[in-house]
């Protein structure tokens, strides 16, 4: 008989609850370590997935556990490991065909992984991964943030926003965010330089010539965003629909990248407009 586990599981897209249930631990492969979970955060992509939001995109069989950061524990080593060693604590972000960190143990590769801060505890390196790794490749790799660009991170205070601001400021970047007054002193302690309450001022009415703006909202704060670019500025939304590079990364048949590159015009023709 197989070593079970408890984990939270979905049996169908758009089910309300998670159930708890004992299942199989995961199998190991040769490059693969398994570990013990300690921590897992909470992130908008588990409740999306959940109620079949990325089924296009991500195609997963039932029953399906749900996460996809955690902090861990090393418990076994494949025997093609070489980066960690049993007891290590480690944190990291499940790939996508392999999440399931709302449970006791996940098996994960070992390139998947990285050894947890030592100024971090478990609970606060389980919180890191989704969005750092969201913020990095925005500000990054998409828009490619030099010292002294203007940016403007909306909802400083989020998961996205708050990890963006200390992404942007390390990368030598001028910062103004959005948030409630409730919130300033936190997003400045994060280094924000300019902060806009938005429950009495709109960004747009104060702030102009910016070469970049990270949107985690949508809707008319993304519209709004464009009124305060420079010319040939840009925006990096993750509020919006998937577009033909997102579903490219996904390797997606070629019928699946169109579908999503149809459902993003909207944004394109808004970008175009302003």
């Amino acid at each position: 008989m197989k070593p079970t586990m408890k984990a939270a599981v979905i049996h169908q897209y758009g089910q309300k609850n998670l159930t708890l249930e004992q299942v199989d631990i995961p199998t190991m492969g040769a490059e693969d370590v398994l570990i013990k979970i300690v921590a897992a955060s909470l992130n908008p992509i588990d409740s999306m997935i959940m109620a079949g939001g990325l089924k296009i995109l991500l195609k997963y069989k039932m029953p399906l556990i749900l996460g996809n950061d955690f902090a861990v524990v090393v418990e076994q080593v494949g025997s093609r490991v070489t980066k960690f060693k049993i007891g290590d604590e480690v944190f990291g972000r499940a790939a996508k065909n392999r999440i399931g960190t709302f449970a006791e143990y996940i098996a994960s590769n070992q390139d998947d992984i990285a050894l947890k801060p030592s100024n971090l505890s478990l609970e606060e390196a389980a919180a890191i991964p989704l969005v750092g790794l969201t913020s990095y490749q925005a500000l990054h790799d998409i828009l490619a943030v030099k010292p002294n660009d203007k940016v403007l991170i909306q909802a400083g205070a989020g998961g996205v926003g708050s990890m963006a601001i200390q992404v942007a400021k390390t990368m030598g970047a001028y910062v103004a965010t959005t948030t409630s007054s409730k919130n300033t002193d936190f997003v400045k302690s994060l280094g924000a330089d300019e902060v806009i309450d938005y429950h009495q001022t709109n960004f747009e009415d104060v702030l102009s010539n910016y070469d970049y703006v990270f949107d985690t909202l949508g809707g008319k704060s993304l519209e709004n965003a464009f009124k305060i670019l420079k010319p040939n500025g840009k925006i990096v939304s993750v509020s919006g629909t998937p577009n033909r590079r997102f579903a490219q990364s996904f390797g997606l048949s070629w019928w699946k990248t169109a579908a999503i590159t149809v459902a993003s015009r909207k944004i394109t023709k808004l970008e175009k407009e302003f």
